[in-house]
């Protein structure tokens, strides 16, 4: 009983504990049951399984919000809405990368699936080290601030250009040192296959090259929304599961969305206002404010009405597109 209510980060160890459990409930239950067989997913059934795991984020924040306080409660809601939205930038990455490599799309689920796992670890080590830089010396906000304000303004004002998959480091890396089949194996990342010396050995496959982009291409991204976080809050728990819960409902969404990737074109420019907003934000409280805190609500309103912003104004101004891509 002591190791449970024992302090681990700033919160009891049995908070940590039921949110691994939930996480490896739903993790079990999506793989285990929902998606025992490997198939396509429907844009009907990408929906109603988003809708399931935005609900269990809500009533996860209801808790936090419960357990921790109003404070902790509005800094949970206002990391998942951020993540949540910039995670829309990795759908268009995701799919460009699944297309690369001729994945099928009955096989792309469970690929995203093994990369969510893979991000969950990778995103604890890089929060675990924002943490203790904070821990060490405030000023490392500034830099996250700054770094925050710096990349809205580019995402502003500069396009951005579609990555080139086939001279991505690892591919070639993986290609040149390891046995690479060309063919592909249903959902297997590694199979047995014949050697440059007509050996038989295992062999990575095409699914495992997009597997290990698409964990490259998180932690790109994740240089903007780990910072972006830790400029709402310094409680290493709210960081960490507000972010976990966003990138759990991803793989989930991604097949509506990539859908209709399209259709979003403006959110990036409502996503730059937001990182604008949040790193200027901390500059405030400090410089201005004499280190006064920022109001969560606010900040929360702020960056809900931006990022609703964002979407009804590309709905809006991409009404046609669908119609007029049929019609030609």
């Amino acid at each position: 009983m002591e190791f449970l209510i024992a302090d681990w980060l700033g919160t009891p160890a049995w908070f940590w504990l039921a949110f691994a459990a939930i996480v490896l409930i739903l993790t079990a239950f999506d793989l285990g049951v929902l998606h025992k067989d490997d198939k396509e997913m429907g844009i009907g059934e990408s929906l109603k399984l988003s809708v399931f795991y935005i609900f269990i984020a809500m009533l996860f924040g209801a808790w936090v919000l419960y357990a921790k306080g109003q404070q902790a409660g509005v800094e949970y809601y206002t990391g998942y809405f951020i993540e949540k939205a910039l995670s829309i930038d990795n759908v268009f990455v995701i799919s460009m990368i699944f297309g690369f490599f001729a994945i099928e799309a009955k096989y792309q689920y469970r690929a995203l699936l093994w990369g969510i796992l893979a991000v969950i670890v990778l995103r604890g080590l890089m929060i675990a080290g924002g943490a203790a830089l904070i821990a060490s010396a405030h000023w490392v906000m500034w830099i996250f601030a700054a770094f925050l304000v710096f990349t809205g303004v580019k995402m502003l004002f500069t396009g951005e250009s579609e990555p080139d998959i086939g001279k991505n480091p690892a591919v070639r890396w993986i290609s040149k040192h390891l046995n690479v089949t060309k063919e592909h194996h249903g959902s297997h990342f590694f199979v047995r296959a014949p050697n440059a010396q007509g050996q038989l050995a295992w062999a990575a496959t095409p699914l495992f090259l997009a597997l290990v982009v698409i964990n490259l291409a998180d932690l790109v991204f994740a240089v903007d929304s780990v910072p972006a976080i830790f400029s709402i809050t310094s409680d290493t728990f709210i960081v960490y599961t507000s972010n976990i819960m966003a990138i759990l409902g991803l793989r989930a969404l991604y097949f509506a969305l990539a859908a209709m990737v399209h259709r979003f074109h403006y959110l990036k420019y409502a996503l730059a206002l937001v990182l604008v907003f949040i790193g200027a934000k901390i500059l405030i409280a400090d410089f201005v404010l004499g280190g006064a805190k920022f109001p969560p609500l606010l900040s929360l309103a702020v960056t809900v009405a931006l990022i609703a912003g964002g979407v009804v104004w590309s709905l809006w101004k991409t009404r046609g597109e669908d119609l007029k891509q049929v019609a030609h």
